[in-house]
Formats: C-alpha cells, structure tokens, sequence
C-alpha cells in the first residue's frame, strides 16, 4: 500500500515538472498577414485579376442585354412567329447559363490565384514560426487570430519575434 502511495505521489510530481517545463507562445496570424509587405503585393495582383476576369464576363453580360433588348424589340413588333420566339427565348437561356457558368469559374479562378499568391508568403511565415519556437524551446505556439485560445499570457506573444525573423 505504501510503495502504491509513493508511486502515485511519484507520478504527480514527475507530471508536475513535466508541465511547468513546457513553454506555450501565441501570436494574432491576422495581425501579422495585414503587416506582412508581401501580402499588399499579392492582394494588389489579385484585385488586377479580378478586374480582368470581371471584365470578360462583363462582355457576356453585355452581349446578352443587346440580345434580349433585340429580342423584345421584335417580339413586340410582331416579326417573329412563335417557333422564332421560343428559338430565341432558348438561346437566351443559353447565353444566360453561360454567365452563370462564368461566374462559377471566375470564382475558382480568383480562389486558385489566391492560393498560388499565399502560399509562398505562407510557408515562409511557417519557417519564421517554427523557427522561432525551435530557438526559444516553446512547446506550443497557438494562433490567437483564430478565436481558439482562450487565456494567453501577454509576455509569450511572439508576434514581435516572427516579425522581426521576417524583417518587418
């Protein structure tokens, strides 16, 4: 029974230490993307992006409002028999579908030059981290900017050491 007692009181101060020898950091990622000078470059080429695409699916738009402002035109005149006009309400459907499928596509599209803009400012972010927390012995570093932490410790915010490791 007493080896029991001494083994569990064993256990506790082992775990003890244990736990007062970890290090946690944190630091606020939204904080530190919105300094980061690379990351104003890659929004300035993605908005450029986004106005090309917009305008190309603005011609589409365009074209379609030409087409239907011909199309009541002559339906209103009385040109068209009803074959004309369900023929062209068809092609106006078309031309609509291919807006709608535009807009799917710019979207992936504007999402996909996001990745390949972010990427290389994210991974060197990470190497920032992970170096920082190798070169200060921290056991954890949390991202405050997420909403996941909830008590944090002021003086282990390592935002200022990444910036610095990043050069801003």
């Amino acid at each position: 029974m007493k080896i029991k007692i001494l083994l569990a009181i064993l256990v506790i101060f082992l775990s003890g230490e244990y736990m007062s020898a970890q290090k946690f950091g944190y630091l606020n990622s939204t904080e530190l993307l919105s300094v980061h000078p690379y990351v104003k470059g890659a929004d300035s080429i993605l908005v450029l992006y986004q106005n090309q695409l917009m305008s190309e699916g603005q011609k589409l738009v365009d074209s379609f409002q030409k087409s239907y402002e011909e199309y009541v035109k002559e339906a209103n005149s009385g040109n068209l028999s009803k074959i004309q006009m369900q023929e062209r309400e068809n092609q106006l459907g078309l031309e609509q579908n291919k807006i709608r499928d535009y807009e799917t596509e710019m979207q992936k599209k504007v999402l996909q030059k996001r990745e390949e803009l972010y990427k290389p400012i994210l991974d060197n972010i990470q190497n920032a981290i992970n170096a920082i927390g190798k070169e200060n012995n921290y056991t954890f570093i949390f991202d405050s900017g997420t909403g996941g932490l909830l008590f944090a410790n002021t003086a282990d915010n390592v935002l200022q050491l990444v910036r610095t490791k990043l050069g801003i």
